[in-house]
């Protein structure tokens, strides 16, 4: 049975105290898809879309959420990433993009939540730079896909859920 950490005895939110957890290596990968225009996809494809280089773009963007995390998910620690990557599948018959971010760590907690972040700003990022094209645009599945390290150990995602 799991426990919520993140609440003290009276109820109240309160950050993990990771003080006496040893650091270890911690690694995560996370994926999620958008699913766009046969025009969208060309254009990324061909690099002809006026903002620039979506997939170049979206990958910065990516890293950046991920440094970034805990300035906007209130319980993360700030961690010192180790390696953060970013990369995309594009498949021409289904118009779709798929994004991947692994993120590693020596630290004491670990870095799920960083590269869930990571996918979800590269997705929103390349939402907003095809927006022009076609805003019918769907991003979907964004989930962990496994996690390495720490007291609970390895995570795979089930996928038959």
């Amino acid at each position: 049975m799991s426990e919520f950490t993140h609440f003290d005895e009276n109820g109240n939110a309160v950050m993990i105290d990771v003080s006496n957890k040893d650091i270890t290596h911690r690694s995560a990968t996370a994926k999620g898809t958008i699913v766009c225009s046969k025009a969208i996809i060309d254009a990324v494809v061909n690099k002809s879309i006026k903002k620039g280089d979506v997939l170049g773009v979206a990958r910065v963007a990516g890293i950046m959420g991920v440094k970034k995390t805990h300035e906007l998910i209130p319980m993360c620690h700030p961690l010192m990433i180790t390696k953060c990557s970013i990369d995309f599948e594009v498949d021409q018959e289904a118009n779709t993009i798929t994004v991947y971010c692994t993120v590693k760590v020596e630290g004491k907690t670990g870095v799920e939540m960083e590269a869930i972040h990571g996918v979800s700003v590269a997705l929103l990022t390349i939402y907003d730079m095809c927006k022009a094209v076609d805003k019918n645009m769907v991003m979907n599945e964004i989930h962990l896909c496994e996690k390495h390290g720490g007291k609970s150990g390895d995570f795979y995602f089930n996928e038959s859920r």
